[in-house]
């Protein structure tokens, strides 16, 4: 018979997940955002987020909050950080994992669901005061997208599968906001070594310029 050899004094607390949701539209970074519609905090914007579900892994949780709460399903997220102060829940003690994807949003349509009164896309520029500690879980996820785009070329749906490196550089720039000279950019971009050409050009454009994808 299988003995516990967990102490009764440990401690116990809620797993939550949060993801912070990014679209690039008109050459402008934007950010999801939800309003809840209960207490504690409602009425004020937040990432949609919610509890790891029990049979569940962290990832697939995130996927079902997203769905439970705007409608979007099924997309690709990378893990910004865990969060673990003491008081960063007013009710209870709570530890979150924050995600972050890069999304289309003209591919997402989004709905208001469940404790959720509703969901709009802010510019990342004009982002409300959001409530909990959401302001540093956005801070920390663009921080992470914007080196995970520099350092390993991670642009989620941004890009479809084969693009141009004008392409590549128009979207860095935009969620960068700054731009950067073409021939060093394409330079150090190629130097990297994760980019394979497909011996095809983008047709319609004029010059022909090669497209490239990301090597497997």
């Amino acid at each position: 018979m299988f003995t516990s050899t967990v102490s009764s004094s440990s401690y116990e607390c809620t797993i939550t997940v949060d993801c912070a949701i990014f679209g690039f539209q008109e050459n402008e970074l934007k950010l999801l955002l939800v309003k809840r519609s209960i207490e504690p905090f409602k009425d004020n914007w937040l990432l949609p987020g919610g509890i790891m579900s029990e049979g569940l892994t962290l990832e697939e949780s995130v996927n079902k909050v997203l769905f439970g709460l705007t409608g979007i399903n099924g997309v690709h997220q990378e893990q910004v950080k865990c969060y673990s102060a003491v008081n960063r829940h007013p009710v209870k003690r709570v530890v979150t994992l924050c995600f972050y994807a890069l999304i289309k949003p003209e591919n997402h349509p989004v709905i208001a669901k469940n404790y959720v009164s509703e969901v709009r896309w802010f510019p990342i520029n004009t982002i409300p005061k959001l409530a909990f500690d959401h302001d540093q879980l956005v801070a920390d996820a663009l921080a992470t997208l914007k080196e995970n785009l520099k350092q390993n070329l991670i642009f989620g749906e941004l890009l479809p599968e084969k693009f141009t490196l004008k392409e590549l550089q128009d979207l860095h720039e935009g969620i960068m906001e700054e731009p950067v000279d073409r021939r060093n950019f394409r330079k150090r971009i190629l130097q990297m070594n994760m980019l394979e050409a497909t011996g095809e050009i983008k047709k319609g454009v004029k010059g022909g310029p090669e497209l490239y994808k990301i090597k497997k």
